[in-house]
């Protein structure tokens, strides 16, 4: 008889019932017991003092049962325990921003001011503010770039604006030095 055979006839019992104390499952059971001799037949020939086998043998039983019940973590879990912004603070957020920007829009350079419209309130693409201002492509992309970035420069020395990993608007405060525009 092989010396794996001899252990799992002297242990296989004592071991199941250490695992099934542990996960209520049958079947988990089993496949975590077969899992514990499949590790044991593995590292069986770096086991230098036999004296150590049983206490080996539940070391790795342990190690297996926590590997299971990481397997059977959902990731989800963690996702759901992050907290979510609410869609009133959204609302909020959306609705004061725009009261604010609305003044600003209004103060920027004509030319400007026109392809900011069209392109982000209006919706229209670069292509059709070109067409629309009798201007190049790239002379519409230009403008709509720059009067972002004027709109940008007046929001942040109004404001303060905190963004979260994607870029999304998660906080925001009115500058206590206050702001002539909104």
């Amino acid at each position: 008889m092989d010396i794996s055979e001899k252990i799992w006839q002297e242990y296989h019992a004592r071991l199941r019932t250490f695992i099934k104390g542990r996960l209520s499952n049958d079947a988990a059971t089993d496949d975590t017991l077969q899992n514990v001799f499949l590790k044991m037949q593995a590292g069986l020939a770096s086991l230098k003092d036999e004296t150590k086998l049983q206490s080996w043998l539940y070391q790795i039983a342990r190690n297996a049962i926590i590997d299971y019940f990481r397997s059977q973590q959902p990731t989800e879990d963690h996702l759901e325990r992050i907290p979510q912004p609410e869609t009133d603070f959204d609302e909020k957020v959306t609705q004061e921003l725009s009261e604010c920007l609305r003044p600003m829009i209004q103060q920027l350079p004509e030319h400007y001011r026109e392809a900011v419209i069209l392109s982000e309130l209006q919706g229209l693409t670069q292509k059709e503010v070109a067409k629309v201002q009798g201007t190049s492509l790239s002379g519409a992309k230009s403008r709509v770039q720059r009067g972002r970035a004027l709109l940008k420069n007046m929001l942040d020395d109004c404001c303060r604006l905190e963004f979260d990993h994607r870029g999304r608007l998660c906080d925001y405060e009115r500058k206590s030095s206050g702001c002539n525009i909104c």
